[in-house]
């Protein structure tokens, strides 16, 4: 009996930190989501988190107009470029950036900044800025339940559109620069 009685108290001593990982590895609210889109030698990756609708209303209310934040949930979102591009007219150098919007009703600015590997937008630095563009917002046809981004490719252009709810921004990117 001291036997068995011993075994089961080492099974458990070996077993409850296993059992108390589980615990942790329960699936996130706001997922994290990939998206990438290739043009020539051209690379592009966004990593961000997908928060969801719920039923509860979000420009302006769960994300305020007029202020700086992180483009989806948990982690600041980012974007990889392998190659220089241009973003609207802009000039984007090869690199990693975290990418910050501040919302308005009939415009986001598009944040490019050098702050890497944030929480949320609670470090956010504008002195780390590396550039600001405006984009244009439009209506969806449909409720977009996660907050998502994706690329419409188009040959030398890209749009990366980001949407969520009744809301989509588009952001024009060109790989070819003179």
């Amino acid at each position: 009996m001291k036997i068995y009685t011993l075994t089961i108290c080492v099974t458990l001593l070996f077993l409850t930190p296993l059992l108390k990982a589980q615990e942790t590895l329960k699936p996130r609210p706001s997922p994290t989501a990939i998206v990438t889109m290739k043009y020539e030698d051209t690379y592009v990756k966004i990593t961000y988190c997908q928060p969801h609708k719920k039923g509860r209303e979000i420009f302006g209310k769960l994300v305020p107009y007029g202020k700086v934040w992180r483009t989806g949930a948990n982690e600041a979102t980012e974007i990889t470029i392998t190659k220089d591009i241009l973003i609207g007219d802009k000039p984007l150098k090869a690199g990693t950036y975290a990418l910050f919007t501040i919302p308005e009703k009939d415009h986001w600015t598009i944040i490019l900044n050098s702050g890497l590997g944030q929480w949320g937008h609670y470090n956010y630095s504008d002195d780390l800025d590396v550039m600001r563009i405006r984009a244009e917002i439009s209506k969806t046809d449909v409720i977009w339940e996660p907050f998502t981004i994706a690329f419409e490719q188009k040959n030398t252009t890209t749009n990366l559109v980001m949407m969520w709810d009744e809301t989509k921004v588009t952001v024009p990117i060109n790989f070819i620069i003179n």
